[in-house]
């Protein structure tokens, strides 16, 4: 690590800690004897979308969160449990170590999360996202609702 103040290219690390998504770690030169702070991230590796025309972009819980707010309009669910189910989807993704997704399995985790979160936001999402040709094939997702709910 390079000193800010002499430019000597050896220091030593004099104290550690996290801080914020960060390491924060205070050096000193060891030539001139100054202190100084510096920070270190985690690098990430995108992820990226392989998309229904077989386009590829990269991945943004933003988009996501937006799509998943759309389907809970004017239902009683909480920007804080949209936000941390977009987040537990990420995670998911990230860990399953793949550099690339396919949409679908994107929009098949999203699915899970709003079905636990809300029944109406899930058929708004499923409706969107699945695209339902007919009525009947909107009927036989709500049937499954149902059997799954053990309702009916």
């Amino acid at each position: 690590m390079k000193c800010p103040f002499c430019n000597f290219y050896d220091s030593k690390v004099i104290d550690s800690r996290p801080a914020e998504d960060k390491i924060r770690r205070r050096r000193e030169c060891l030539s001139c004897m100054k202190r100084f702070t510096t920070y270190e991230a985690i690098e990430h590796a995108p992820l990226i979308v392989i998309k229904k025309d077989k386009t590829r972009q990269i991945f943004d819980k933003e988009k996501l969160l937006q799509s998943m707010l759309k389907a809970c309009s004017k239902r009683p669910v909480s920007l804080e449990a949209l936000e941390n189910a977009v987040s537990e989807i990420e995670t998911s993704l990230l860990n399953d170590m793949d550099k690339e997704v396919q949409y679908s399995r994107i929009g098949e985790l999203a699915m899970e999360k709003l079905r636990n979160i809300d029944d109406v936001a899930y058929v708004r999402f499923a409706s969107v996202y699945r695209q339902f040709k007919d009525i009947n094939s909107f009927m036989d997702e709500l049937k499954f609702i149902l059997n799954k709910d053990g309702l009916n």
